[in-house]
């Protein structure tokens, strides 16, 4: 039996509020064809179903991831395992536009809110869903007022713990007056790091637990948009980063770490996601797969502890203003347009 198989995933506290979870989480996206093409049902619930064999316990979903076909293909997975053990959680806030991955608009409004929480439960067909995030800040509506109904989704057992995802500093003070928030899903890897300054620190005063969401860079980590050219039909020729120009510039970045790696006796994935695994108890982070050895690779990084000089040393390999391209999605927003940190 591989090593990655007989680690066993550890469980830690998620926020100051009683949320516990793996160390490791899952994200579901790219099941449901997030940057490339979807993978068939049941593929997809094997996967689920072996990472919590594995001893992962979080997954991670969202109502337009889809849309709406990775919340059902989740619910159908659930059914298969002790829900009980399971954390949960699902996103609201996004609204494209005739499913339109290049048009997207953010809806904070209460009755959206509710509506959104009303239907995710049926879709994956559960009782309460144990973390709700605001998926994007709708900054036409004061947070005040989607945390007040996010409250009332708490106190009616609908949810269990609140989460936001890219919020700035000022909106996460404003939100957890309302009530505590729980956790906050931000973008965290090696090459996006504008977050340390002050969203780490302040989660961190507030007891807010920390989930990064595409720790391995959108997979640049994993080595895939390396080896071979971006696909035509993926997601990710939206991301600055992956254009041609930038890609070019950002692959020193890539053997950087590939050289780190042999170094320390493991794949560029697993050093690079073992760089966020490092950063704290705090500190969950998601990525997502559609293969089993992927998944044993990402468990893998479980292994790989990190000195404070080491740690320095794989910082270094990626410095920010080496970094080629925005960490943003090009995407057109109708009516409300957010601020590019919430991109």
């Amino acid at each position: 039996m591989a090593e990655e198989q007989r680690l066993v995933v550890p469980r830690v506290k998620l926020g100051n509020q009683g949320l516990e979870v793996s160390k490791l989480g899952f994200g579901c996206m790219e099941l449901s064809g997030g940057y490339n093409a979807p993978v068939p049902e049941e593929v997809g619930i094997s996967i689920i179903k072996e990472a919590f064999n594995r001893g992962i316990t979080f997954f991670d979903t969202a109502d337009v991831y889809g849309p709406n076909t990775n919340e059902i293909l989740i619910g159908k997975a659930l059914k298969q395992l002790p829900r009980e053990k399971i954390q949960l959680a699902t996103k609201f806030g996004i609204v494209f536009k005739n499913s339109d991955l290049k048009t997207a608009s953010f809806n904070g409004k209460p009755k959206y809110v509710r509506a959104c929480c009303e239907a995710s439960l049926k879709r994956l067909d559960v009782d309460y869903i144990d973390l709700y995030y605001q998926h994007r800040i709708d900054p036409s509506v004061p947070i005040e007022e989607t945390m007040g109904e996010l409250k009332k989704l708490v106190e009616e057992g609908k949810i269990k713990y609140i989460g936001l995802s890219e919020p700035s500093p000022d909106t996460i003070k404003r939100a957890n007056a309302v009530h505590p928030i729980t956790a906050l899903q931000i973008e965290w890897s090696l090459w996006s790091r504008d977050l340390e300054e002050q969203i780490i620190p302040l989660c961190r005063e507030l007891g807010i637990g920390i989930v990064p969401y595409s720790p391995l860079g959108q997979g640049f980590f994993a080595g895939k948009a390396v080896v071979e050219s971006v696909p035509s039909d993926t997601l990710l020729k939206f991301f600055p980063r992956f254009t041609e120009e930038n890609l070019e510039q950002n692959k020193v970045l890539y053997r950087r770490v590939e050289n780190l790696a042999k170094k320390y006796g493991c794949s560029p994935a697993q050093l690079a996601l073992a760089w966020v695994l490092n950063q704290g108890d705090d500190v969950v982070p998601i990525p997502g797969t559609t293969k089993i050895k992927n998944l044993d690779d990402n468990i893998g990084a479980l292994r790989i502890k990190l000195t404070k000089d080491e740690f320095k040393e794989v910082s270094d390999a990626v410095p920010a203003d080496q970094v080629a391209g925005l960490r943003t999605l090009h995407v057109q927003y109708t009516g409300n347009t957010p601020p590019p940190s919430q991109v």
